[in-house]
């Protein structure tokens, strides 16, 4: 499923979710079912994504007659989790819910999820935990146990446009640099002055964590130590690259998504062939399909000192039991029956705008032949992480460090003071 971009996350961090943790420890009742033969669901999404949830939901009571599966939907991303929260501190929740991989901590945190890991391993299940690809828990898993699983994967590829590369004099394809182990972060940051040098932007990336931390990782630096202590800012590797992605920043070669104009904003940029390379997931195939320029883009890892590949950021989003459903065993199989591999290719075929999270599943990327390199979708996720689970935890922790990052982006830090204040912050938050 598509991520909520960060403008709408820095809207949600602060407000009702603050309150969670105190809200959800006092809630009580049961799930939204009315009995044990019916699973009430919940989620956001896009009227298309509702309408196949709606058609999978029906293939499932096909399957299952005696189960009776409703859907809740909340259209908009930031009033889903505010009314999650106001249903699970009155009692009335859905037995099964979506939660975002920026809230999946505090939910977990909050004791109001059902432990899954037993009942993944026992005989009903379709989803044993080894079937997920393990850098995509996240703060879902905390002390051996699991209490949401992914629904599917977005990997913030590097898509570019191969009209605005070639209007900037450059003739090398990244994606076959990237096959030959020849994509550096040298010639990345090359295209990308070609492209300035032309009048063109150079790549585009919304301000989440998954920008600032795969840029970290794929430089080969360290933001968070086995502990879970930020140590960042005394990473020279982390230092150095963060410098230079300010820089670059600072000087207008890379945009900040969030902070483009009304009418001017990143999708209508980059079809327009406004800019070279523009950091997204599988989605963004929707995107250049409706304007009518599928063939003018392809894929790529981000870019390495050494050429080789690197573990980079993979946003999710989850999906959990309420612990005090009225309809545990009926929720279990919808729950597991929806993540399954063939639930995952039944919700991502056609077109479908993300990168399953379960193996078995891999046909949906690959089906079309779309886009060119596609099978780099899955080569991410397969070595990719989600958001670190120390930053998960903390409302808002997470958005509060990239409004750090955005103070470098537009010149009004440096890198080592902005590091500085990210350690700080999470030191302060973590021991809250």
């Amino acid at each position: 499923m598509r991520r909520a971009n960060s403008m709408t996350r820095r809207l949600l961090a602060v407000g009702a979710v603050g309150a969670m943790t105190v809200g959800l420890a006092a809630c009580s009742g049961g799930g939204g079912g009315a009995d044990e033969d019916t699973v009430v669901w919940s989620t956001w999404g896009t009227p298309e994504e509702l309408t196949r949830f709606e058609e999978f939901n029906e293939e499932f009571m096909q399957r299952h007659p005696e189960i009776t599966v409703e859907l809740q939907p909340v259209a908009s991303y930031g009033d889903y989790h505010s009314k999650l929260l106001a249903q699970l501190t009155s009692g009335t929740a859905p037995d099964v819910f979506y939660i975002g991989d920026d809230k999946i901590g505090q939910f977990v945190d909050a004791g109001v999820l059902l432990p899954l890991t037993d009942l993944m391993e026992s005989d009903a299940s379709r989803t044993d935990p080894d079937d997920f690809f393990p850098g995509l828990f996240g703060a879902a898993e905390t002390d051996g146990e699991i209490y949401a699983a992914p629904n599917d994967s977005n990997p913030d590829v590097l898509w570019y446009d191969t009209q605005a590369l070639e209007a900037a004099g450059i003739t090398e394809d990244p994606a076959t640099l990237a096959e030959n182990g020849e994509w550096t972060t040298e010639k990345y940051l090359e295209m990308n002055d070609a492209l300035a040098e032309a009048g063109l932007i150079g790549s585009m990336f919304w301000n989440y964590w998954a920008t600032h931390y795969s840029w970290i990782s794929a430089q080969g630096g360290t933001a968070y130590d086995e502990s879970g202590a930020f140590v960042g800012n005394d990473d020279a590797a982390t230092v150095d690259s963060v410098e230079t992605l300010g820089e670059y920043f600072q000087d207008g070669t890379f945009v900040v998504a969030d902070t483009m104009p009304e009418g001017a904003g990143a999708d209508s940029v980059f079809v327009t062939h406004q800019a070279g390379f523009f950091a997204q997931g599988r989605y963004t195939i929707g995107t250049v399909s409706s304007a009518g320029e599928q063939d003018s883009y392809d894929i790529v890892r981000w870019p390495t000192p050494d050429g080789q590949p690197a573990p980079t950021g993979v946003a999710t989003s989850y999906l959990a039991i309420n612990g005090k459903t009225d309809a545990p065993d009926a929720a279990f199989t919808f729950w597991t029956e929806f993540l399954s591999a063939e639930g995952q290719v039944f919700r991502l075929s056609g077109g479908g705008n993300a990168v399953p999270s379960i193996a078995g599943a891999d046909e949906v990327v690959l089906e079309d032949g779309y886009p060119a390199h596609a099978q780099t979708f899955l080569d991410m996720r397969d070595i990719g992480f989600e958001d670190y689970a120390p930053e998960a935890r903390v409302p808002g922790l997470s958005t509060d460090i990239s409004d750090l990052f955005l103070k470098l982006y537009e010149g009004k830090s440096d890198a080592q003071s902005t590091l500085d204040a990210v350690a700080d912050l999470v030191a302060e938050k973590t021991a809250e």
